[in-house]
């Protein structure tokens, strides 16, 4: 699996005019997921209406972002991570034996957080073959704090998958402005470099659904 050479999102910091005590690398990311990190026996997958397209892609090249819904924010996901593609709401299926990584992405919604529970529990079946779920990006509908039923939901989809990163409302995308280093928060950049951390590590070789 071709690897990213330079994650065009590190943060890059200011020129400085004297030298900087050396204070060694930065820490490394953690990769270790908090939930299943595969399908689980005796989960029972949701009726054939309730699941997720399908498409063929000929090999488990890149990364790809499956928004549960419309409107999720797939697309702007892969616009901010370079190399990576929006799967247009469907599972993307390549040929035997390599999985290809997938992130899922919903918003914090009440028809978001449903859609990405149905998405969870439809890989966690086992009936989606070919698919390594690195975890969840749920993307904020509105600005300030989710309202308690929502945040409390949120902690229940999220325990299905093997991580959930959490993106702020951003008001610039809402106007329309594509995402770029300069309209996104620190928040953003943290969420970016964990993913591209995994990217890197070479995912394709987790687990294949059974």
């Amino acid at each position: 699996m071709t690897q990213p050479q330079q994650n065009p999102w590190t943060r890059q910091q200011p020129p400085t005019l004297a030298p900087q005590p050396q204070q060694g690398p930065p820490p490394p990311v953690n990769l270790t997921p908090r939930g299943p990190s595969a399908p689980q026996h005796g989960v029972t997958a949701p009726a054939e209406d309730q699941r997720l397209p399908k498409f063929a892609i000929p090999a488990a090249d890149t990364l790809w972002w499956v928004g549960v819904h419309g409107g999720s924010g797939e697309t702007t996901m892969s616009l901010l991570l370079p190399g990576t593609r929006a799967a247009g709401h469907r599972w993307p299926i390549p040929p035997p034996p390599v999985p290809t990584p997938v992130v899922l992405v919903a918003r914090t919604h009440g028809a978001g957080l449903r859609a990405a529970q149905r998405a969870a529990i439809e890989w966690a079946s086992g009936v989606v073959q070919g698919i390594a779920v690195l975890g969840l990006v749920l993307i904020a509908d509105a600005p300030g704090r989710l309202p308690r039923v929502l945040d409390d939901f949120a902690d229940i989809v999220g325990g299905g998958v093997p991580r959930v990163w959490d993106i702020p409302w951003i008001e610039e995308w809402r106007r329309g402005e594509d995402p770029t280093p300069e309209n996104t928060p620190d928040e953003v950049f943290e969420v970016l470099e964990s993913i591209y951390a995994l990217r890197a590590s070479n995912p394709a070789d987790y687990p294949a659904p059974y």
